[in-house]
């Protein structure tokens, strides 16, 4: 669960009596998510999501979130909406914390996606690589080389008890990545975080996408390098080669990947598992038990990273090395 901060009925009823949004019927925590506290609200107008940004967001990054999601939309693409204020203002302040209120978008997410679903995702995301031309705010990756290496060194000294060996691999992954990592990739606005519950879908058909708080500027396709290791991958950690390939072919058809793209996809996939790898290693060595947060293993990336390792070209991932 991540609702961190909890609130009153009366302070919320007075944090929306600043937005024109009707009269509060009811509201409850959403357990999803990791990094903020989000509430569902109804009210007699509409159903919203309530955002309070907690710690590991920095407040000076609310103006790049808030007003990419502003940007993709004006441009056609489906996610929420951020909400004005009666004063024009977009971020609030509810129970200590930096708050804001976005649209409601209809869908859910889905526990066991089929190939066409991963096709969809691919062109979705292409879309919002597009959509994302001309937005002006530029935010860099906090979670790239750099900063991989800040947080391994964080969690080096006790990786072993996870995993033994596991500090000797990750700091020879560290190497390979900063003397293999791809330089001048077409570059933009990324999500950075495309997975399964950030994406909804109204039966088959997908709705939107959701959760723009690690977007930030980077190669775009070291993000869909993150789709394929969040959507095209099985519990028991095998790679799903037929998800794979409609992820890439979805994406190509929207926004053709060129040569050195496709070149580059391995190491990009390699180190983007390690990205995940990493945070989740951090987390699990240092959230208190019993703290309202679901742990997640990160030994889930670190299977996908060592497939990642050995794949010798993007033919593995099931799609010809040729430019769409």
């Amino acid at each position: 669960m991540a609702v961190y901060t909890d609130i009153t009925e009366i302070d919320l009823k007075q944090f929306l009596s600043q937005y024109d949004v009707g009269e509060l019927t009811s509201y409850k925590g959403i357990a999803e998510g990791v990094e903020n506290t989000n509430f569902l609200l109804h009210t007699t107008k509409d159903p919203l999501i309530l955002t309070l940004y907690e710690k590991r967001v920095e407040k000076s990054d609310l103006p790049f979130f808030l007003g990419l999601m502003q940007h993709l939309a004006d441009r056609g693409l489906n996610c929420p909406l951020p909400l004005p204020r009666n004063d024009g203002e977009l971020l609030g302040e509810l129970s200590g914390r930096p708050a804001a209120l976005i649209s409601f978008l209809e869908g859910m997410w889905l526990r066991k996606p089929e190939a066409k679903h991963c096709r969809e995702v691919g062109a979705a995301l292409a879309k919002m690589h597009i959509a994302g031309e001309g937005f002006e705010i530029k935010r860099p990756n906090a979670l790239s080389l750099e900063g991989w290496v800040s947080l391994w060194q964080k969690s080096a000294d006790r990786a072993d008890e996870v995993e033994t060996g596991l500090q000797d691999e990750i700091a020879g992954e560290l190497d390979f990545l900063t003397t293999h990592w791809p330089k001048n990739l077409p570059a933009g606005v990324i999500h950075a975080d495309l997975f399964q519950d950030n994406v909804f879908f109204l039966g088959d058909t997908l709705s939107g996408l959701i959760d723009f708080y690690f977007a930030c500027n980077d190669m775009l396709a070291y993000d869909v390098s993150i789709c394929l290791n969040a959507w095209c991958f099985e519990k028991d950690g095998a790679y799903n080669v037929t998800k794979g390939k409609a992820l890439l072919e979805g994406y190509q058809s929207v926004r053709p990947l060129s040569a050195d793209e496709l070149a580059a996809l391995p190491v990009l996939a390699r180190g983007s598992a390690l990205r995940f790898f990493l945070t989740r290693l951090y987390d699990w060595l240092t959230t208190p038990e019993g703290a309202l947060v679901v742990k997640k293993d990160p030994l889930e990336y670190l299977k996908k990273l060592r497939f990642h390792a050995h794949v010798e070209s993007v033919a593995d991932y099931g799609i010809s090395g040729e430019p769409a």
